[in-house]
């Protein structure tokens, strides 16, 4: 809990505004964004696939792998899906801090003007 009131006491000088009206900002959410919305999407698609092909095909009642039908084999690629796309935000994430840290630096540098 000390850890919020330390930051805020260590970007009280910054303008947030200029921040957010500046270039490094706009590019640092454009990036966020051109990772968040497709895996967001992709994740949606994914996930809503295996209740609606159940309900509206039988395609997924095949035979895979011996009893095993399709549909068990999508329910487990969700689980699957849902890892890597957790092990690929962290990883970005962590680029993301990254470059929040520059632009804070930055502002901090400058005096909190941009």
């Amino acid at each position: 809990m000390a850890e919020p009131k330390l930051n805020q006491q260590k970007n009280s000088n910054i303008d947030f505004e200029k921040v957010e009206s500046s270039p490094e900002f706009k590019q640092f959410m454009q990036n966020k964004k051109r990772f968040i919305v497709p895996m967001t999407i992709f994740f949606l698609v994914f996930y809503f696939l295996l209740p609606i092909s159940t309900s509206y095909g039988t395609f997924l009642n095949t035979p895979a792998i011996g009893d095993i039908t399709w549909a068990w084999v999508f329910a487990v690629a969700q689980f699957v899906m849902t890892w890597v796309i957790c092990t690929l935000y962290v990883k970005r994430a962590a680029s993301f801090d990254k470059q929040a840290d520059e632009i804070i630096a930055k502002q901090i540098k400058k005096g909190g003007n941009a």
